[in-house]
């Protein structure tokens, strides 16, 4: 494989190409760190057993897929318990800046059940490319990974391809019937690139600024994961949502949230109480848990988030005294079993909670017993 010559760079001896842009793929990437253009950015050489394939691909018939029926191990345990993953599904992980998005997301990355892990870095801080890398893949991690990194200091054109060869990375090994992980942070900084690209070439902007293009190239990146055909491989897709403001009816987090099967809510009041990762489960949804879950888990579930929640909308009333005890004997369970509670929605870094595990926590905890 021959690279294109970088941005701004020409090659007297290279002819114009002609037709749809092609990019390295293949078996070659894993373990390696590349740029939009398909050029290395680490330092173990040149590419070898990849070849020049196009970046765009036909979708695939929407019949043709295999439905979402297998639950997925992420290693997370509140997501495992209670907004249990299906294989092949796309989900977001919505908040405002500072608030362990890419934390949660280094966390799946290590832990989650897949053959492939494709990581696109977009828009985001270009320190974060390598302390990924080195701090959270690690050595094992790094060699079942593709990192593609398009930093906030890149084109808006090569940001936007950036995320759109990643995808394409993430389709190869599908292809060849592995089970694909892609995270990619962020989908707000890839219509931010495409917001930038309409308004200089003369778009009006609509909503908020974002000029309707923003909100038609959304669904075009995000369908092309998921199932493969027939049920040969899988892409589960992880982009993280920028709320400016922690609003979640910023017009891309809402945007967002109608084309993807489900969205984690980070909270930056659970963050400030140093809760992590500071999911809110009372907000957050998985769409395809019903159809991943076995009825004992999801009735298990349901009881977990209503006595979680009885215990949140009450907890003002519970810390200044006003509420005594015996008056609501469901409101007194769920003061009793919050401690527990609390405690079974944390996790360290650099710790993991299998499937199985996470349920049996959950069930403990409802139960009284120490998870």
């Amino acid at each position: 494989y021959v690279p294109v010559p970088r941005l701004g760079e020409a090659d007297p001896g290279i002819a114009p190409r002609v037709g749809a842009l092609r990019l390295p793929l293949g078996d070659g990437l894993l373990g390696r760190v590349v740029d939009p253009q398909g050029h290395v950015l680490d330092d173990l050489g040149p590419l070898t057993e990849v070849s020049a394939e196009p970046l765009e691909r036909a979708p695939i018939n929407a019949m043709d897929r295999d439905p979402v029926r297998e639950p997925l191990d992420t290693g997370v345990r509140a997501i495992n318990a209670l907004l249990t993953v299906g294989r092949g599904q796309r989900i977001g992980l919505f908040a405002g800046s500072g608030v362990g998005k890419s934390v949660l997301l280094g966390m799946m990355a290590r832990y989650t059940a897949a053959d492939v892990i494709v990581v696109g870095l977009i828009g985001e801080r270009g320190r974060e490319v390598k302390e990924f890398i080195e701090d959270i893949l690690g050595p094992e991690g790094r060699a079942r990974s593709v990192v593609v990194a398009a930093p906030a200091d890149s084109p808006p054109l090569l940001r936007m391809q950036g995320a759109s060869y990643a995808t394409a990375v993430a389709e190869h090994f599908r292809d060849q019937g592995l089970h694909v992980l892609l995270l990619m942070d962020s989908l707000t900084r890839y219509a931010m690139a495409q917001r930038e690209i309409a308004l200089a070439i003369g778009e009006a902007p609509a909503t908020k600024g974002y000029p309707p293009s923003c909100f038609a190239k959304l669904p075009r990146l995000v369908e092309r994961s998921g199932n493969g055909l027939n049920g040969v491989g899988s892409i589960t897709a992880f982009y993280t949502v920028l709320s400016e403001g922690d609003d979640q009816q910023d017009p891309i987090a809402d945007a967002a949230r109608a084309i993807l099967d489900g969205h984690i809510v980070l909270s930056r009041a659970l963050a400030e109480e140093a809760h992590f990762p500071a999911i809110d489960i009372e907000q957050s949804a998985s769409r395809v848990m019903h159809n991943v879950a076995s009825a004992g888990h999801l009735e298990c579930a349901r009881h977990f988030r209503a006595i979680y929640s009885r215990y949140r909308k009450s907890r003002d009333l519970v810390r200044v005294g006003a509420y005594a005890a015996g008056s609501d004997p469901a409101l007194d369970q769920a003061i009793r079993l919050q401690p527990a509670m609390t405690a079974f929605l944390q996790q360290r870094m650099h710790e993991s909670a299998p499937f199985d595990v996470s349920l049996g926590g959950m069930a403990d905890v409802l139960e009284g017993r120490q998870p």
